[in-house]
């Protein structure tokens, strides 16, 4: 299972999850020339460790585990996986 950012961080993009994730799957970072362009963060499903850091940092409460991803929100599923699809 991974970690899913949705619907909260659209327009939010704070970054204070960015910055205690160990293995760097949260993106686009602020310093990212897609940052400006893209409505809200996302957590590579493939690099995500599960390890639940970046969700008491998510000042809007926009990540949740997978299984616990409210119902309404599930398109954040494959938009988190799109985002990272080459």
């Amino acid at each position: 299972m991974t970690h899913i950012i949705a619907e909260p961080c659209i327009g939010t993009k704070d970054t204070a999850c960015v910055e205690v994730c160990p293995v760097d799957c949260i993106h686009p970072k602020s310093d990212d020339g897609s940052f400006e362009s893209s409505d809200q963060l996302f957590i590579d499903p493939d690099t995500c460790i599960d390890c639940g850091l970046c969700v008491d940092e998510c000042p809007v409460q926009a990540i949740y585990p997978e299984e616990d991803l409210p119902e309404e929100w599930t398109k954040y599923i494959q938009l988190n996986i799109n985002h990272f699809a080459s």
